[in-house]
């Protein structure tokens, strides 16, 4: 079996670079392409299709990770938002207080899960998600 017909590597070094940074008592952080469909988050901070989010367990609450994406809950600027970053959208993991971390290379995997996407007639792609979550004043 060759390399492209294998799971992506990603999910596995993400749990496992996430584990070693929060064990090492560091920050996690992740650089996130924002352009990547199914990626929630508040577009008010996405600069350049990036975003930078600070993943601490003492930051985020209802943290999920699965192979497919990651999810949870965290506050921008004081308001809640629920935050969905599927794993092809995750571009690196590092610390904040000594940048140790790894940028994560193109998977071939993640090229046939978008196509499959566009391909899809029920699906709209020109939208993206919305925030299940409203805030009420």
């Amino acid at each position: 079996m060759n390399a492209n017909q294998m799971t992506p590597r990603r999910p596995y070094l993400f749990r496992a670079f996430y584990d070693w940074i929060v064990d090492n008592e560091l920050t996690p952080y992740i650089v996130v392409n924002a352009s990547v469909y199914g990626v929630l988050v508040p577009q008010e901070f996405v600069q350049n299709n990036q975003i930078v989010l600070n993943i601490a367990p003492h930051s985020v609450g209802q943290f999920s990770v699965s192979n497919e994406q990651i999810e949870f809950n965290a506050r921008f600027s004081g308001i809640p938002q629920h935050i969905v970053v599927p794993m092809a959208a995750i571009e690196a993991i590092y610390a904040r207080e000594n940048n140790v971390g790894i940028g994560f290379e193109d998977e071939p995997q993640y090229h046939q899960t978008q196509t499959e996407i566009s391909a899809s007639p029920t699906e709209n792609t020109t939208t993206k998600p919305t925030n299940p979550f409203h805030i009420v004043k």
